[in-house]
Formats: C-alpha cells, structure tokens, sequence
C-alpha cells in the first residue's frame, strides 16, 4: 500500500507542476505566434518556422519541447492562416504532449497608424505517460513472487488522454508597435487521466508589446551603424495561481543581433521566493530569408546545477518583395 500511494504522490505532484503551465519559449517575440493566433499572417506572406527548446540536460528531469509553424496571408479574405505542432516530452516518466492547431486572424485598419488583429486557434491535444512501466501493489503476488500484467489502480485504465482546444487573442500594431492580449485553452478541456475524475487545463493568460526604434533616432552614437536597431519587449503571464514577467532588449547590427531578457516571478512562488529567477541570453543572424536565434537560460534561483536552458530557432521567409503593411519593421527586412 505505501508503494502505491508513493507512486500515486510522485505521479500528482510531477503532473500537476508539469502539464497545468504551457511551455513558454525564451525567444517568444522572434514566434509570436506561440502566445497569441492574432499573430497569424502577420508578416503578410507566406512565414514558417520551427523552434527546439531543452531544459535541464544536467538532471534526470529533462524536458525537450519542439514548435512548428507555418502562416500565410490571404489578400482577398484580408486574414492570416496558421497551422502549429507543439510538442513536449520528459525523459524520466516518458511524459508526451502533442498538440495540433489551426489559427484564423482578420485585420481591421483602425487609422492611418494602427491596425488591429482579432485572431482564434482551435486544435487538438494528446498527453500521455508510461504508465506500463510502473509496478503497483496489486500485480504482486505475495505468495509466489509472481507479478500480474493487469492491475485495479486507476492510474492504468487510462494512460492517454485527448481533447479538444480553443484559444483566442488580439493583436493591436503601428509600424514599430505591438501589443497583444491572449487567452489559452478557453473551454478549459479536461485532462485527467483517470476517466472519473475532471482536472480542467487553466487558462492560460498573456499580455505582451514591442517596440522597435532606431537608436540613432534618439540619442547621437557614432560608434554605431547609423541603421541600428532596437528591440525592447515584454510579456505578463498567467495560469492558475503562477504567474511570470519577462523583460528584455535586443541591438539589431545590420544582420546580427544580440540581446538579454529578466525573468521574474511577480508573486514569488516557489520554495525560496525569487523575484528574479533567470537572465536569458540570446543572439542570431538575419540574412535575406533565414533567421537563426540561439538562446542560454541562466538560472538565478539557486536550484542546483541544471545545465541551463537552450534554445535553437529557425524561421523563413518565402516572399522578401512582399510588403508588410501594419506590421513591425523589425519583423521583416
């Protein structure tokens, strides 16, 4: 009995920090189509991507998360359309998260500077865990030292779980400004995997901006590139009772670029209560098509040696002549 219920405590505690928050990724403006489907078609031309994440490789707890994504602008429906794959994989319990979306953005021309970009995403998602590799109680035979195939615990009657999601958002942008507001998993589906029991995924909320401004603009450099950029973004997150607030900057150099980002925890949860508790670094190449961004996640929280978070991305452009009316600079070329 207390095997089963250390098991059963084990498997709740790492499900509940694990599959109740969303992955956020480090390089969240360069696919900001991760927090919001009013990012859909933004860039107006056909724009695909893909973006590998890796936390903890030091630890035994090593979570990998891949993201792909492909948008498409259409003229005469003046909407953007997206088609996503996310996927989440843990390689001590086999834990496996897979979600397939499709996205739908309008753009409204609100003035001759702001436009605005109500967008929804509607998909579905698979969590699984590998279940079979646990030995419960009840498939021991204490007599015989046999053990059983099947077992009574509800953990094994069902080790997948599918559901349907919706999520929404909007996007409000000038030519050098961005603002977006979105809501994640609004039906809130249920993702027990015990099929008499109802754990509602949390909404998933997310309030971000950027703006982009030419440094010499505003202050008089004469060690820089007169065409120097700067990126400065930040994004408000919140699911359940966890919260998170990500501040950065970046320098675009022609085709470098090179930034930082702090991570906070607003309301301080946690063991130990940091406020901040990761600067992440980030630099990448921008050339004609292809943008690669590589990210390092520095822990700053004291949890031991983690060996950081890494992050690859690669994003294409297909159509360089097209213009991007209403959307960012710095988010074409």
């Amino acid at each position: 009995m207390k095997l089963k219920l250390l098991i059963t405590i084990i498997t709740c505690c790492f499900y509940s920090k694990v599959t109740a928050q969303d992955p956020i990724f480090t390089q969240y403006f360069l696919v900001p189509e991760t927090l919001n489907p009013g990012f859909s078609g933004f860039m107006e031309t056909t724009y695909a991507g893909i973006i590998h994440r890796e936390q903890w490789p030091d630890l035994d707890l090593r979570v990998d998360t891949d993201y792909a994504f492909v948008n498409t602008w259409s003229e005469s429906l003046n909407s953007g359309l997206g088609l996503s794959v996310l996927n989440q994989r843990e390689n001590l319990s086999k834990y496996n998260y897979t979600q397939v979306n499709a996205n739908y953005a309008y753009r409204v021309r609100i003035n001759d500077d702001w436009y605005f970009r109500p967008g929804i995403e509607a998909g579905f998602g698979l969590k699984s865990f590998a279940f079979q590799n646990l030995l419960l109680e009840d498939q021991i035979n204490i007599r015989t030292g046999a053990v059983n195939s099947s077992s009574a615990d509800p953990l094994l009657r069902n080790d997948k779980v599918n559901f349907f999601d919706v999520s929404a958002g909007m996007v409000f942008n000038t030519d050098a400004l961005w603002i977006g507001l979105s809501m994640k998993h609004l039906n809130r589906p249920n993702i027990a995997f015990s099929g008499d029991e109802n754990v509602p995924l949390e909404t998933f909320f997310s309030l971000s901006s950027g703006y982009e401004f030419r440094v010499a603009d505003y202050i008089d450099v004469q060690f820089f590139p007169y065409e120097t950029k700067m990126f400065v973004t930040s994004n408000y997150m919140q699911q359940g009772r966890y919260n998170r607030l990500d501040v950065g900057a970046s320098v675009l150099f022609e085709r470098m670029f090179f930034g930082a980002t702090a991570v906070t925890n607003p309301s301080k949860n946690g063991a130990k209560r940091d406020l901040l508790t990761s600067v992440n670094l980030f630099t990448g190449l921008q050339y004609e098509h292809l943008k690669l961004g590589f990210s390092y996640d520095i822990n700053t929280s004291g949890i031991g040696k983690t060996g950081g978070v890494y992050e690859l991305l690669l994003t294409y452009q297909f159509n360089l002549d097209k213009k991007c009316f209403g959307c960012p600079n710095y988010a074409g070329n």
